[in-house]
């Protein structure tokens, strides 16, 4: 008797156990089923909001592209440099000076930039400070990354020289480049702003 009742409780904890462990298996499969449910739109939502996020970058980077198009074109800018090299292999020096710029609006353009003289070294520092009522040759020309623009004036001197402004559009940076047919080319790097 003692071994039917032993049976019988051994079988009786077996499909109790059991039947623990299949209810368990089936709550685990519904709590992941509704957790994927759930993350499925969390995703989404995400991937929504970084899809606006990158258009609405790009939007801001066409407008830029826009901006710094619509100030070349209207001859209404200043290039602001930040570091100034005399070709072909001259040191570069930083610029800090918040004066020095060159301004360009309709027919004048105002100069004041430190530039590079000397036929050999040793070579000097002068300030090209000027305001020039017209300048002559001056040509806006697109490139492939935003605009060139060039000019020559004489700056009051016996000599011509030649300004060419390479003007990134995406990035709104700058190259300055002053040639002389007396001194080495004079380059400089820097961006672009309106003038208000």
């Amino acid at each position: 008797m003692k071994r039917k009742i032993f049976t019988i409780v051994a079988l009786t904890l077996a499909i109790v156990t059991t039947a623990i462990v299949v209810h368990s298996e089936e709550q685990k499969e519904s709590k992941t089923a509704a957790a994927t449910a759930t993350q499925k739109p969390v995703n989404d939502t995400r991937e929504q909001r970084h899809k606006a996020r990158e258009q609405r970058r790009a939007e801001r980077l066409a407008a830029y592209e826009r901006f710094v198009d619509s100030i070349v074109l209207s001859r209404n800018f200043k290039f602001l440099p930040s570091s100034v090299q005399q070709e072909p292999a001259g040191p570069t020096r930083m610029l800090y000076n918040p004066n020095y710029e060159l301004a360009v609006w309709d027919t004048e353009v105002d100069v004041c930039l430190p530039y590079i003289k000397g036929v050999t070294p040793p070579y000097y520092f002068v300030l090209l400070n000027y305001t020039l009522p017209s300048v002559s040759k001056y040509i806006t020309e697109q490139t492939r990354d935003g605009w060139n623009v060039s000019f020559s004036t004489s700056l009051f001197s016996a000599t011509d020289y030649n300004f060419s402004l390479d003007i990134y559009s995406s990035s709104g940076s700058a190259t300055l480049t002053i040639a002389s047919t007396w001194y080495p080319d004079v380059q400089y790097n820097g961006s672009i702003i309106s003038i208000n």
